[in-house]
């Protein structure tokens, strides 16, 4: 899977499956949702990237930045992708691609309001080795698939520097 797929391509459930299982990190907190908050402001500077950014550890925020470009309306898409990440256990996306390779839409089958649930790409879990699932990281302003791409770059390279 390329790092930044175009908008028509978005990867199987198969292909978020196995990446999904390469992003657990070996610790997480604070420092960590700095560090990474950090580095996805760093890289979508450098591609100028519209977006929103928003890391939870739980119920609680630990990292928010919105640049240049976006808008209220990412705050809200982060708010939908965080509720089906939160209520799966799984990325938004892989939400998504779980429903359409069942040839069902998220929005019909789930029984969810789509005004509070978008199973859109941009909201990885943050899973810690045994402890699981500790919480969320959430980009929004780009397509779907360079929503998600962006943050399971950062993340590997978190990982990478643990």
């Amino acid at each position: 899977m390329s790092p930044t797929p175009s908008r028509q391509e978005l990867p199987s459930a198969a292909e978020l499956e196995a990446e999904a299982a390469d992003l657990v990190l070996p610790r997480f907190g604070h420092d960590e949702a700095w560090r990474l908050g950090s580095l996805l402001v760093e890289l979508a500077r450098a591609r100028r990237a519209p977006v929103a950014i928003d890391i939870h550890q739980g119920a609680q925020q630990l990292f928010h930045c919105a640049l240049p470009g976006s808008s209220a309306d990412n705050d809200g898409w982060i708010e939908r992708k965080r509720r089906v990440v939160e209520r799966y256990g799984a990325a938004s996306l892989l939400v998504g691609a779980r429903f359409r390779a069942k040839g069902q839409t998220f929005e019909e089958s789930s029984r969810l309001d789509p005004a509070r649930y978008a199973a859109h790409g941009g909201c990885v879990p943050l899973v810690v080795g045994n402890a699981g699932m500790v919480g969320t990281v959430t980009v929004s302003g780009l397509p779907q698939a360079e929503d998600h791409a962006l943050v399971v770059e950062a993340l590997r390279t978190l990982r990478d520097a643990l």
